[in-house]
C-alpha cells in the first residue's frame, strides 16, 4: 500500500551532525522522498505537532499540557536545548510508515534496538525528563496526513499526495491543503 511518512531530524540529531548517518540508514526502504526542509520550530507549530491531538492520543504519549515534561518537550523541539531547526521529510512509497519505523526503533532510545536509529543515537535525558531520540516518525496513516499538511505545503512536495485546493492572493495564487 503507498503511503507517506513525516520525518523530522530532531535538534539533537542536527547538532550532533547525524543527518547523513540517518539520511543513509532511511535510504535503506527504497523510498521517495517528495520534501525536504529545514525549519525553525516556533512554540505554536511544536504545541500543534505534539499537542493538537484526541484526548486518547494525548494519553498515549504520556504528556500533559502544562506539565514540566510538556514544556521542557516543546523546548526539545524548538531546539532550545540544541540548535533551533529540524530537518522535515515527507517520505513517500509502498508501506512507508512501517518501513521507517521498523528502522528507526522504538520511541523510547533505552528501549529500541541497538542497530536502531534511536538505539545507536539517542537518550534519555535526566535533567529535562525528554527522550532525546534524535528522529520522529510517523506512527499512522492519520497521523501522516496530518503532520505532513501541518508541516508542508502542496507547494513544497514534488508529488500530489493530498488534496488541495487554490486561493488568489493579492498579485499570486496558493495552493493549500484541504483538511478533513
Amino acid at each position: 500500500m503507498i503511503q507517506q511518512s513525516l520525518v523530522i531530524i530532531k535538534p539533537d540529531g542536527l547538532i550532533k551532525s547525524l543527518t547523513g548517518n540517518i539520511l543513509s540508514v532511511l535510504a535503506e526502504t527504497k523510498l521517495k522522498i517528495v520534501g525536504a526542509k529545514v525549519v525553525k520550530v516556533h512554540k505554536e507549530l511544536a504545541e500543534k505537532h505534539y499537542f493538537n491531538l484526541k484526548q486518547e492520543q494525548i494519553a498515549k504519549k504520556g504528556v500533559e499540557k502544562g506539565t514540566e515534561v510538556y514544556e521542557n518537550t516543546i523546548k526539545y523541539i524548538q531546539g532550545k536545548y540544541h540548535t533551533e531547526r529540524v530537518f522535515a521529510l515527507v517520505y513517500y512509497g509502498d508501506d512507508a510508515i512501517n518501513k521507517i519505523r521498523e528502522l528507526s526503533g522504538e520511541t523510547n532510545p533505552e528501549k529500541a534496538p541497538p542497530i536502531s536509529i534511536r538505539g545507536k543515537y539517542g537518550r534519555l535525558n535526566s535533567q529535562t525528563q525528554v527522550m532525546e531520540n534524535v528522529i520522529h516518525c510517523s506512527d499512522s496513516t492519520e497521523s501522516a496526513e496530518r503532520e505532513i499538511k501541518l508541516w508542508f505545503s502542496p507547494d513544497e512536495l514534488t508529488e500530489t499526495i493530498y488534496p488541495y485546493k487554490e486561493i488568489k492572493c493579492k498579485n499570486c495564487k496558493r495552493r493549500i491543503f484541504e483538511w478533513k
